[in-house]
């Protein structure tokens, strides 16, 4: 199965207009955004909404694991993660995760680079936003930087223009309010990848605009 595989190629997927798959496991179903391979694709990005007490079996992060909750409450042998907590689970760790009351989370798997082990855990409701010193429209929490790529959630000004060059690949994904990029509106869990090259030139609304973005992690993948 490839879905939106081809990294040099800019890709889009909105929310309201796709569908949910049932996975192999029973009360969890996803979207694919990325896929590269079938069932265990090496490097997929999912969304992925587990209904009330559903479980996955345990599984060994081969490549990593990197996911943000976006609604409900992800929970696992380890602890409970509350809608808008970040969370790395580097190459090697082991979880089963077990959802009691339902939860929804974007999901990357297998993209983490040689030398990147960062165990984290960020509920970033609880974390302030920070100005950004290069644009008076953004403000941003860094929740992952590990040489060239970069891991924000970022807080866009109503109606502003946000541009950003991109050496290493974009990816976004609309956690509240409303963007324009080329003709098209993205609203909440709409998703935007750029490949390397193509600059990220966007509009919002009159409404502020929070989106979790990634960018220079498309470098070392091609």
């Amino acid at each position: 199965m490839n879905i939106n595989s081809d990294l040099t190629l800019a890709a889009k997927v909105f929310f309201n207009q796709s569908t949910w798959i049932p996975s192999p496991l029973k009360g969890v179903s996803r979207k694919m955004l990325e896929r590269d391979g079938a069932e265990f694709a090496a490097t997929p990005t999912t969304l992925v909404v587990y209904d009330a007490d559903s479980y996955f079996t345990s599984h060994v992060h081969t490549g990593g694991e990197e996911f943000l909750v976006l609604a409900g409450v992800f929970s696992d042998e380890h602890g409970d993660y509350p809608v808008g907590t970040y969370k790395r689970n580097p190459v090697g760790t082991e979880h089963a995760p077990i959802v009691k009351g339902g939860c929804m989370i974007i999901v990357k798997l297998g993209q983490f680079q040689d030398g990147d082990e960062q165990d984290i855990e960020i509920n970033t409701a609880n974390q302030a936003f920070i100005q950004d010193v290069n644009s008076s429209a953004v403000q941003y929490q860094l929740l992952h930087a590990f040489k060239q790529e970069t891991v924000r959630l970022e807080r866009w000004a109503p109606n502003s223009h946000i541009s950003l060059e991109n050496a290493g690949g974009i990816e976004v994904l609309v956690i509240n309010g409303e963007l324009h990029h080329q003709g098209d509106v993205y609203n909440k869990f709409d998703w935007l990848r750029l490949p390397i090259g193509e600059a990220l030139d966007i509009t919002t609304t009159a409404d502020d605009c929070v989106v979790w973005i990634k960018t220079g992690h498309h470098s070392y993948r091609l």
